[in-house]
């Protein structure tokens, strides 16, 4: 129908990402102004305001069973934070790489490392086999997930890739 049910007001700066949780019950919205809120889809209404990175947040993703969601920062750092307490784990990341992780024991898995300029956007396939990657170089690489190794790097665009899915 195209009805607006809510809009979420909160955050003190552009909202740049957001994601769903699985079941489809909270939103997740990572701003410039250095937060992620989530929001619950039913009551229209703020749940937690994710506090702890000193810069934007450019991207945010629940995990598979959605008691966690991941945020990354221009500070050069992810959280892992804890959907039902709000508490964060942070990790160091060099803005040119991707680095995997894992996420229930925070143990470093590889380090993938072929942009030249600072990497925007990451996501899985919905299978898990395969990681895309968007860069400011203009270029979007895709990987075999269990490998490690890039099968595919897509060329052509004249500025920078913001989002993959």
């Amino acid at each position: 129908t195209g009805k607006c049910f809510y809009t979420f007001r909160g955050h003190s700066a552009e909202i740049v990402c957001l994601s769903f949780n699985p079941q489809s019950t909270l939103l997740a919205t990572g701003s410039m102004d250095t937060t992620a809120k989530l929001w619950d889809v039913e009551k229209g209404e703020e749940v937690a305001t994710l506090n702890g990175h000193s810069a934007e947040i450019i991207a945010l993703s629940f995990n598979t069973t959605g008691d966690k969601i991941i945020t990354g920062s221009f500070d050069h750092t992810v959280a892992v934070w804890d959907v039902g307490t709000g508490s964060p784990k942070k990790q160091s990341v060099p803005c040119l790489c991707v680095q995997l992780w894992d996420a229930a024991t925070g143990t470093h898995i590889a380090t993938l490392a072929a942009h030249s300029r600072e990497v925007l956007d990451v996501c899985f396939d919905y299978a898990g086999q395969r990681i895309a990657t968007a860069s400011a170089d203009g270029s979007a690489r895709v990987y075999n997930a269990g490998t490690k190794q890039c099968i595919a790097k897509l060329e052509g665009h004249e500025d920078e890739i913001s989002k993959v899915s």
